[in-house]
């Protein structure tokens, strides 16, 4: 491999350009955004680690009056409109600030990070204290920000004023820069104090609403929230989400994008694993790479030539509004998972405005989410299943890393959930020998489950084991004694119960209760619970039979 700087985790442009790392260039963005005439605020929400705050660097230093940037600029697309970089290069006071560390288990403690967040971004223009064209009352209120003493009330206000100033300063409108403007909010959310932190976001978000000191807003994000919830107002607003198409070619690296990177490290060998591995998301008319992982992937390469690809995004932030779902999902959810798992598609309405304080009112949240956040993609035109009418999507796993996320993680999740039902009813009913519960209380654990693989008897063991051990059971599997091997014992040591279970896999449903009788034979004839007759006072034994998402359950009878 050619020996190239690959920029992995560096966001910041202008260390990019001036160490020397490799640019994918996506300046761009800047023209687009400046002959987009209408839009005094742009939204751009596209899911994480897909170059929103390096985009965002890029036009700080591209717009900054304080800056000269021409030699960052030099070679790239953008440096070929001599006229547009003339009236919009270095031209414009520029306000750039990102809230993606604005985080805490309660309100108080990411208050005061978001407070530190407003103060940095005061530092950062300190020179406005010397300026003459401010006045002094404005200056005060400037100096409590910067020392995080400021009220409530002017935290909400700090970014309105922080725009009206500079303008005082400079004579000339200000360019706004906002990256991860969603992050207090979701972290709220996850953490129970989305009302408290809504209200003071969208006190600062009014900084937005008819500023005649703005001349532009860029504002990005993982998911749009409703313009209602946070944005209420603002005019002018124009949104580009991952169904849009305008400016997609410009978050993510496009085939181009990786096709010239291969051929200038010498590594289109490669071109294959990454494409299966990495691409695969349909935002607007543009298939992507997820730029993280690609890059990630390349630079172990460089150290290791036999480097095999993982994933590498799935630990870059974490995932709570999509575990929270699980909690709150039903038979139609682990059903189209395990579609998703096959390898196919499922049709769902996609939600581009969402409210998290109604998050889980409807199940197609969660197909929007997890669209919007990059776990699933548009099928796409090429393999005949586009949008399809009234917000409805054919969505589907879109490269192995996010499949290999689906078969750890999220299955993981759907583990863990189910494991923390109330599970009370079905225990008692086992050790008082009431079969007909423990049939009920199995199906409604079964449908919570997920399985994309065959059914086997391997997966209904590990899922009958799991249920007893989750709850502090002792369990031995497949003991030696009798005649023969149970399939599973569980044990209630304390009060003298033993549970002897022998698991049998019918080929159709019609066949559960033959299959049931079976177990219940072969226990009988093995003589499978006479081991634990000499030490527990009641020792039950219980033929399963299983299919599918069904099963049945008999007792043989208890001693």
């Amino acid at each position: 491999m050619r020996n190239v700087q690959l920029p992995v985790g560096v966001s910041d442009f202008a260390e990019i350009r001036r160490n020397g790392y490799y640019y994918v260039d996506k300046s761009g963005l800047a023209a687009e955004l400046v002959e987009m005439s209408a839009a005094k605020v742009t939204l751009i929400t596209r899911p994480r680690r897909f170059g929103k705050t390096l985009g965002m660097s890029m036009l700080s230093h591209f717009f900054d009056i304080r800056e000269d940037s021409r030699e960052l600029f030099e070679g790239l697309e953008i440096s070929q409109n001599a006229e547009l970089c003339g009236a919009w290069m270095n031209c414009w006071p520029t306000l750039f600030l990102s809230f993606r560390t604005v985080d805490g288990l309660n309100f108080q403690s990411a208050y005061e990070m978001l407070v530190s967040v407003i103060a940095e971004a005061y530092k950062e223009h300190l020179y406005l204290l010397e300026s003459d064209k401010i006045n002094d009352f404005d200056k005060e209120i400037f100096r409590r920000l910067v020392r995080k003493t400021a009220t409530q009330e002017e935290i909400k206000n700090s970014l309105g004023l922080l725009i009206r100033v500079m303008t005082e300063h400079y004579g000339r409108q200000v360019i706004l820069l906002m990256d991860e403007y969603d992050v207090p909010v979701a972290k709220a959310n996850a953490n129970h104090y989305y009302n408290e932190m809504l209200d003071v976001m969208k006190g600062i978000l009014q900084a937005l609403k008819d500023n005649t000191c703005l001349r532009l807003a860029v504002v990005t994000g993982c998911l749009k929230i409703a313009k209602e919830s946070i944005f209420t107002g603002t005019n002018n607003f124009v949104s580009d989400t991952i169904t849009a198409s305008r400016l997609n070619e410009y978050f993510g690296f496009t085939q181009k994008d990786v096709d010239r990177l291969l051929a200038e490290l010498g590594e289109e060998a490669h071109a294959g694993e990454i494409r299966e591995w990495y691409d695969g998301y349909r935002f607007g008319d543009f298939d992507v790479y997820c730029p993280w992982d690609v890059m990630n992937y390349l630079r172990d390469l460089q150290g290791n030539p036999k480097a095999r690809p993982e994933g590498y995004w799935k630990n870059t932030s974490d995932n709570a509004i999509i575990r929270s779902f699980i909690d709150h999902s039903g038979s139609s959810i682990t059903r189209k998972m395990e579609t998703l798992l096959a390898g196919g598609s499922v049709f769902q309405k996609v939600e581009e405005e969402l409210t998290y304080d109604y998050l889980h009112a409807s199940e197609d949240n969660l197909w929007s989410i997890l669209y919007l956040t990059g776990y699933l993609t548009c099928a796409g035109e090429r393999e005949g299943e586009e949008r399809l009418k009234d917000g409805v999507y054919a969505l589907k796993i879109p490269n192995l890393e996010i499949r290999e996320i689906f078969e750890t993680t999220v299955m993981k999740w759907f583990d863990e959930s189910a494991k923390t039902w109330n599970r009370e009813r079905l225990f008692a009913a086992v050790w008082s020998g009431d079969d007909g519960i423990v049939t009920e209380e199995m199906n409604r654990l079964l449908r919570k489950t997920i399985s994309y693989h065959d059914y086997r008897e391997d997966f209904y063991h590990a899922f009958l084991a799991g249920i007893f051990a989750g709850a502090g059971y002792a369990v031995e599997s497949n003991r030696e004694h009798g005649e023969g091997r149970s399939d599973l014992v569980v044990f209630d040591t304390a009060r003298g119960y033993a549970a002897v279970f022998e698991i049998k896999y019918a080929r159709a449903v019609e066949e559960l209760e033959t299959s049931c009788q079976a177990a219940l034979r072969q226990m009988g004839r093995r003589e499978y619970a006479e081991d634990f007759m000499d030490t527990y006072d009641h020792v039950l034994s219980y033929g399963v039979s299983f299919f599918r998402k069904k099963c049945l359950v008999k007792r043989a009878g208890g001693v």
